[in-house]
């Protein structure tokens, strides 16, 4: 069979020939299923750079997730950090498969369920007793975390979403209740009117957080998620803001979730798929990976064999 491989982190993944591995017998806890599409996810690329935490042992085969088909033509939704997911045939533990929902395109999910997850997680394990027709603010709307957020939140509940980005044209594209374009130093952005809020999902952090928490004027208690940092891994809190408002604040990501909690999500994240627009994706053959590994996309990429 073939495979995608790195034998030196940071050196481009190449498309090589392996040894075909053994079917699992009918007994085993493993199965062995065949890859239909993988996503190339920012943690993709880092573990195949050698950065993150939990690739350091070579060869390394990227990928973390994607759909595949089982011998019986299934399709499935996987999950393996152990075995790496971009190989034309892949054998882990039959748990970490779920079953694909039908009328969920097996590419959209191999592009989306990474992504979806961030604010999913954050939405079902790090905010509790949310009222009824909740508002959520997202901070960086148009990355693509904060975009899948949007129809998200929504399937959750909320009946309010407010985004926050610095591309005015991407932002206004959005299917959001309220816009506010990031300016350029942050503190230039007028928060003040923003009103009520129930929940913040961050995903920038850094000055622009350290902004909005200045002017923010809830008046209602405030859940602060923090998932990402796109603006930076600092941010400038002043002390009283925490005293003077109603803020809990609480990250999201491994650590803060547990990945049973996770396993246990990968159906509903699935399902929900079900409420978000077709993504424009970026479908590459895994033969061609060493040629597009490096090329920029404003899109997500897909390998599919």
């Amino acid at each position: 069979m073939h495979t995608a491989l790195v034998t030196k982190w940071g050196e481009t993944p190449k498309y090589v020939e392996v040894e075909t591995p053994p079917v699992p017998s009918a007994d085993s806890d493993l199965i062995q299923i065949k890859l239909v599409a993988s996503g190339v996810h920012q943690v993709v690329r880092s573990r195949a750079e050698g950065t993150h935490y939990s690739a350091k042992t070579l060869p390394h085969v990227p990928g973390i997730d994607g759909i595949a088909t089982t011998a019986d033509g299934k399709y499935v939704y996987f999950s393996t950090l152990a075995t790496g997911a971009m190989s034309e045939l892949i054998t882990l533990p039959k748990k970490d498969t779920r079953p694909l929902p039908e009328g969920v395109d097996p590419v959209q999910a191999a592009a989306l369920v990474n992504p979806a997850m961030s604010s999913w997680m954050a939405m079902q394990t790090r905010t509790f007793n949310l009222p009824k027709d909740f508002t959520v603010l997202i901070m960086g709307a148009t990355t693509m975390s904060g975009t899948l957020a949007i129809p998200l939140v929504r399937s959750l509940g909320a009946a309010k979403v407010i985004g926050v980005a610095r591309n005015a044209a991407a932002l206004k594209a959005l299917d959001l209740d309220e816009k506010i374009q990031l300016l350029d130093p942050a503190e230039k952005t007028d928060f003040s009117k923003l009103g009520d809020v129930d929940v913040i999902l961050d995903y920038l952090w850094g000055p622009p957080t350290a902004h909005l928490f200045n002017q923010l004027a809830s008046k209602i208690p405030v859940q602060f998620v923090q998932i990402g940092s796109m603006a930076g891994v600092d941010a400038n809190l002043a002390s009283a803001n925490l005293r003077s408002k109603n803020i809990t604040m609480r990250g999201a990501g491994p650590g803060a979730w547990t990945i049973p909690q996770l396993m246990g999500e990968y159906s509903n994240i699935l399902l929900a798929l079900k409420h978000v627009k077709k993504q424009e994706v970026n479908v590459v053959k895994l033969a061609d990976i060493e040629k597009v590994w490096n090329e920029k996309s404003a899109t997500r990429t897909v390998f599919v064999p």
